[in-house]
């Protein structure tokens, strides 16, 4: 913003006008300091596999950002339904995690079943939503699996955002034990292009 002030101050002088100039160099400066901030958050950003001695953070951290984001969507029955999959080994069981992290916060994670190229859980907190960073998550993801058919049960809240991703709708919203999901899937076309779309929650 400094920059911008001092931009704006000087060529408002230069040209007798600083009432003009002044609030374009601080409009300037602002959209400046904005780009420099997310620059910085980028790099600073890590995506990694996460490690099992982590998994309970992550599966914290799936809780609270469903709670606040997916929840209303869902009955009680629903929203029991998923806490209880969280605690449940056998369906946790294989599950290979990816996690985002701010310095040492965990701050978003993505789960995939090895074997049949399922996404279980989708999460970022909320703080950190619509920074690309569910992106960058996915994007590790596919360098793991390339070329391959990746399957999602899409929470409604979810579907806007993995159809950004390339997944498209396979078949119509469904409800089973409360828990609202559309069934989704990423194809890879023979060219290496993308075919589908994808979506937000877990199964």
């Amino acid at each position: 913003m400094c920059f911008g002030l001092i931009y704006g101050v000087t060529i408002g002088v230069a040209t007798h006008n600083i009432g003009l100039w002044l609030p374009f160099g601080l409009c300037f400066g602002i959209c400046i300091g904005a780009a420099m901030e997310k620059r910085s958050m980028k790099k600073q950003i890590e995506i990694r596999k996460i490690i099992s001695d982590e998994i309970p953070v992550a599966l914290d951290l799936a809780w609270r950002v469903f709670s606040e984001y997916e929840s209303p969507d869902y009955s009680e029955e629903g929203t029991e339904e998923f806490r209880k999959c969280l605690h449940d080994e056998e369906y946790l069981a294989g599950i290979e995690y990816y996690g985002a992290f701010d310095a040492e916060k965990l701050i978003g994670i993505i789960g995939i079943r090895p074997d049949r190229k399922h996404i279980c859980f989708f999460f970022v907190d909320g703080k950190y939503q619509r920074q690309g960073i569910g992106t960058r998550l996915f994007k590790t993801v596919l360098q793991d699996y390339p070329e391959q058919t990746i399957t999602v049960n899409s929470s409604p809240y979810g579907v806007p955002f993995y159809h950004a991703l390339g997944f498209e709708n396979t078949d119509k919203e469904q409800t089973v034990n409360g828990i609202r999901y559309t069934p989704m899937q990423r194809e890879v076309n023979g060219d290496g292009s993308n075919g589908v779309k994808l979506s937000l929650l877990s199964s």
